[in-house]
């Protein structure tokens, strides 16, 4: 901007100078004109009065004059010229300064002469004998003057250049220097020359403005990463390149990006599937796919963002649905396992029933299918009500009494009740702690315990033992059951809580059971917000945790 405005002022100034020196020199060769016709006009006078006292004699007396003289009869005809032959000269009737000096005795004329080939000032005056006396001289021409005075006008031109430079650097500078100097932070506060108060006022606005946008822009950035990073849902927004404009902590935490948000969506490497879902958001229709990425599993949906009638972008919500996958698996293996339950002993009793129906065999077999159809009955029993626990359990829809436990006391009772079947066994069951009070239903609690004194001594040796023990732990209540069983191998100890999860299925087999105990205790733990631990070595023997909060 500087150097535009030095750049113009610079070469206005010259060109004013440049037309000043023009003027200068017309007004100088038209003064100087005027001043030869007016020293002619006197000149002439003298020689007219000398003409008339003298005649021809006084002019032969100014033959080496700078001025020539020509004297005029009547008729137009040369009585004598000073620097030419009058008899070779033709009449100058028709000349304009003759004609004037005949008709008012004085005529003033400029043209070219074809005697002297050059501009020449005519000046005529009309004698008291009717004759005309006309003196001219040459006019200086206007480009002699010129390089007469060429050197100087040089000089001149050339220091004032150097002057018009200088000013106008110092111009622009000073014009531009408010300009440079404003505080766009704070333009109010600038000190500006009069004409550029609109502009600094202006801008005061837009700034003002522009304050408020950002400080509206920040606010609705902050709310945005609020909500975007406490989603548990992933989100990626993406513009019509498929660039990301931006990416959620749960989304990159999804995806397994660690440094920095790839540039491009198509970075990556999820699959085809992705590719396709965008391709067809880009057409203004949304798409969903599902993926596995090691152990999860997610669900995309990529939807358009369409504006003005055209996309501009899409939106990429990621879901985990890796526990909605994994209950659907254990409600596949849930049903299957029902089914494979329930399947074993009506096989039985169908048989069974078969046989008697059929006649075959005497009274003692009769009875012997009796008792077998009876022990699947109630196997059956056991299982559908093990079910029916497992159910309510989970969708809580029995109403159990909330009331102080002491865990020691229910620990006992419950022992007592598998009295003759630890004996049977040959296990040996103790209880042992102190007396500790809890709050939750006694129903529940009663049928953890059973299920975790039963599994000690099924899955145990004869002569081995079971011991219960109540006691203090972590500002809670510990209910310790530990045996001296067969043990868990350290790789099942994350399922054995599943259902139907037996780790020797055919140890299981022998001693029933209907896999559904460990289930039992996991969501009566989840009931009473307990929490639940396993330790076993294969081999020696099992300790199972529950730690209750203490009224």
């Amino acid at each position: 901007m500087v150097a535009k405005i030095f750049r113009s002022i610079f070469f206005i100034t010259l060109i004013v100078l440049l037309l000043s020196l023009v003027l200068i020199f017309w007004m100088m060769y038209g003064n100087f004109n005027n001043r030869l016709v007016t020293e002619l006009s006197n000149e002439l006078e003298y020689i007219s009065a000398g003409t008339e006292m003298n005649g021809t004699a006084y002019l032969q007396s100014l033959s080496d004059s700078d001025v020539r003289v020509t004297w005029i009869d009547r008729n137009g005809d040369v009585i004598y010229d000073t620097r030419a032959d009058e008899s070779a000269m033709e009449n100058h009737m028709d000349r304009q300064e003759i004609i004037d000096a005949f008709e008012t005795g004085y005529g003033q004329s400029v043209r070219y002469s074809q005697t002297l080939a050059e501009p020449v000032i005519y000046c005529a005056e009309r004698l008291s004998d009717g004759t005309v006396l006309r003196i001219c001289a040459e006019q200086y021409p206007l480009w002699a003057m010129v390089l007469d005075m060429l050197q100087p006008v040089i000089m001149l031109f050339v220091f004032a250049a150097i002057l018009a430079a200088l000013a106008a650097y110092r111009m622009s500078r000073a014009i531009v220097k408010p300009i440079n100097n404003l505080d766009l932070e704070h333009p109010e506060n600038c000190r500006v020359y009069p004409e550029l108060q609109p502009v600094v006022d202006k801008l005061s606005a837009q700034r003002r403005g522009l304050i408020r946008q950002m400080d509206e822009l920040r606010f609705r950035q902050t709310e945005f990463d609020a909500i975007t990073s406490n989603m548990s849902e992933g989100m990626i927004i993406i513009n019509d390149k498929a660039e990301v404009i931006s990416c959620n902590r749960c989304a990159a935490d999804m995806l397994g990006i660690t440094g920095d948000i790839p540039k491009s969506i198509l970075y990556l490497n999820i699959g085809d599937d992705l590719r396709e879902a965008i391709s067809t958001a880009f057409s203004g229709q949304a798409d969903s796919f599902s993926v596995r990425m090691g152990e999860k599993f997610y669900s995309m949906l990529v939807t358009p963002v369409i504006h003005d009638g055209s996309v501009e972008g899409a939106v990429i919500v990621i879901l985990d649905e890796t526990e909605k996958e994994e209950r659907d698996r254990l409600r596949r293996e849930f049903t299957s396992n029902v089914s494979h339950e329930l399947k074993t002993p009506l096989t039985s009793i169908s048989g069974f029933a078969e046989l008697i129906r059929s006649g075959l065999g005497d009274a003692a077999d009769v009875k012997h299918f009796a008792d077998n159809i009876y022990k699947e009955a109630q196997r059956l029993i056991v299982l559908v009500g093990d079910i029916i626990k497992l159910s309510q359990l989970d969708g809580r829809e029995m109403i159990y009494d909330d009331e102080p436990i002491d865990l020691f006391e229910a620990a006992k009772s419950t022992v007592s009740r598998l009295s003759n079947i630890a004996e049977s066994a040959g296990i040996q069951v103790q209880v042992s702690g102190e007396n500790a009070m809890i709050r939750g239903s006694m129903r529940i609690i009663e049928e953890m315990i059973y299920n975790l004194v039963d599994n000690g001594i099924k899955y145990n040796r004869r002569g081995g033992s079971v011991s219960v023990d109540v006691s203090a732990a972590d500002g809670g209540v510990r209910l310790s059951v530990s045996d001296t069983g067969i043990g868990i191998p350290r790789d099942q100890l994350d399922r054995v809580f599943e259902r139907f999860y037996r780790v020797d299925k055919s140890h299981s087999k022998e001693i029933g059971g209907t896999g559904l105990g460990l289930s039992i205790v996991k969501h009566g733990a989840v009931y009473h917000k307990a929490k639940l631990s396993i330790d076993s070595e294969l081999g020696k023997g099992t300790c199972i945790s529950i730690i209750f909060k203490r009224i």
